[in-house]
Order: structure tokens, then C-alpha cells, then sequence
């Protein structure tokens, strides 16, 4: 499941993981959370994310963490 929501490939962003499909950091993301964004800013602001892969990356977060 990991592979079809994040990408590492050396080629895409020097490596970095990105949102499959994109070219778009997953950190990105995060680092939109630690200022306070909220999602549906940061969907605006990175249109080629989907709000089913923020989704996804959450429930593979959550569910590995517990």
C-alpha cells in the first residue's frame, strides 16, 4: 500500500518522498500542519495532491503507529 501514496525514486526531487504521481514532498504536507494550515489550504495550494492520497498517508500513519 505504501507505494501507491508515497514514491522514492533518486530521479523525482533528488529522492525525497513525494506523493505518487506528483512531484510534490510528502513534508510538504507536514510542514503545512506545523504552521497551522489546514488541509483544505494546503489541497489548494498543491492541486495535483488528492484529498484521498492526504487521506490515505493519515490512515498509514495512524494505523502503524497503534
Amino acid at each position: 500500500m505504501k507505494t501507491s501514496i508515497i514514491t522514492i525514486d533518486p530521479e523525482i526531487q533528488s529522492g525525497q518522498p513525494v506523493f505518487t504521481g506528483t512531484r510534490v514532498p510528502i513534508k510538504t504536507f507536514f510542514d503545512y500542519l506545523t504552521t497551522g494550515e489546514t488541509i483544505e489550504a494546503y489541497l489548494e495550494d498543491y492541486p495535483y495532491v488528492t484529498k484521498a492520497q492526504i487521506q490515505a498517508l493519515l490512515s498509514l500513519l495512524f494505523y502503524e503507529n497503534f
